[in-house]
């Protein structure tokens, strides 16, 4: 019973939906502009893309790893707190994350290109986080593992979207209890 629950659960339907949109940005042309969160988000009235940068993907390594990392606390949240709970934190969270990062790159980084689910799925840590104090020094130091080593040898990442959704996940979870 709990392995058909998982099966049909949200977070593998978003799964599903993140690859499908992984493949359509890779078909399109400028795909990573008009998923992706950037300038053209305001110039262009680009109004999806605070939501539609989370099922972006900078690479197929960027989709793979962050698809393992919701599948395993997405359907940990849905099996405890149900799906509504999920659905609800993954899409607030994760457009708040969007939008507070995208006032990052507009004034600090401008012509930076954000795409990912990362912050999403940072958030959704956070929040796990909140509830489970044992583990919350691990995943505090994990976020900051994820968000700082690749910049030390210098692959572009958006540390901050990283840092940025563990802060909303974790206030999000204080505001629901």
């Amino acid at each position: 019973m709990l392995q058909n629950r998982i099966a049909l659960s949200a977070t593998n339907v978003i799964i599903a939906i993140t690859i499908v949109l992984f493949i359509i940005q890779n078909v399109l042309q400028n795909g990573d502009l008009l998923l992706g969160l950037n300038g053209y988000f305001l110039v262009y009235d680009f109004w999806w893309q605070p939501l539609s940068t989370m099922f972006a993907h900078g690479g197929i390594m960027h989709l793979v790893m962050n698809m393992f990392v919701l599948f395993q606390f997405g359907n940990m949240i849905e099996q405890f707190r149900g799906s509504k709970e999920f659905l609800l934190l993954y899409f607030i969270a994760g457009i708040l994350t969007s939008l507070v990062s995208f006032g990052y790159i507009y004034f600090v980084e401008p012509y930076t290109n954000l795409v990912g689910a990362s912050g999403a799925i940072c958030a959704i840590l956070g929040y796990v986080a909140y509830y489970d104090k044992y583990q919350r020094n691990g995943i505090f130091m994990w976020v900051g593992l994820i968000s700082f080593a690749p910049l030390i040898i210098g692959l572009p990442i958006a540390w901050y979207a990283h840092i940025i959704g563990l802060g909303i996940g974790f206030l999000y979870a204080f505001i629901r209890k």
